[in-house]
């Protein structure tokens, strides 16, 4: 069996006026950008974070640091759920204590791995604080985890998935509401 598109949620064009947003309140929250940094979580997170730090520099002016943080062993089931987990690339070239990050991912979900992602940041140093920026949040909380920056907010059903394709992996960018087979 395969999984059915049930629809379109996000365009390309929804996508880029999404992430712009997203730079606005971004800047706005954090009153401009000094001690600001944003990571994003592997893989699509990072490429989140790419492009957001672009949109906040096309703004603002100067650089943004930008991160990248793998959660794979960080996370409470990879023993479980991964047979044989894929480690990616953490790569964080500056010093987060005392300053402002922005953590990056594409759909939230359980909260499961946002969760992952603060003990690994909790292990490098100390930020000053943190905050979540995601594309789509589709519920189902299963940690008490609340995004500060939201693309969009998409009810979804357990038999319902969020995929979300951008252009650097999967030559589009989309947001799909996806059914899947069981």
């Amino acid at each position: 069996m395969t999984d059915k598109i049930k629809s379109v949620i996000v365009d390309a064009q929804g996508f880029e006026r999404t992430l712009t947003r997203l730079a606005h309140e971004i800047i706005e929250r954090n009153r401009g950008t000094k001690d600001l940094a944003l990571i994003g979580m592997q893989t699509r997170g990072v490429f989140l974070a790419t492009r957001l730090a672009k949109q906040i520099e096309k703004i603002e002016g100067g650089d943004i640091p930008l991160g990248t943080l793998d959660v794979t062993l960080y996370r409470d089931d990879f023993r479980t759920r991964l047979k044989q987990p894929k480690v990616q690339v953490t790569d964080i070239p500056f010093d987060i204590y005392d300053i402002n990050l922005v953590l990056v991912d594409d759909v939230l979900y359980t909260g499961r791995t946002v969760r992952a992602a603060m003990d690994a940041l909790m292990d490098l140093n100390r930020p000053h604080r943190i905050q979540l920026a995601v594309l789509v949040d589709r519920g189902h909380r299963e940690m008490p985890i609340r995004p500060d920056f939201v693309g969009k907010n998409v009810p979804t059903s357990i038999n319902e998935e969020v995929r979300v394709r951008m252009q650097e992996i999967d030559g589009e960018d989309a947001v799909l509401l996806v059914e899947v087979s069981p």
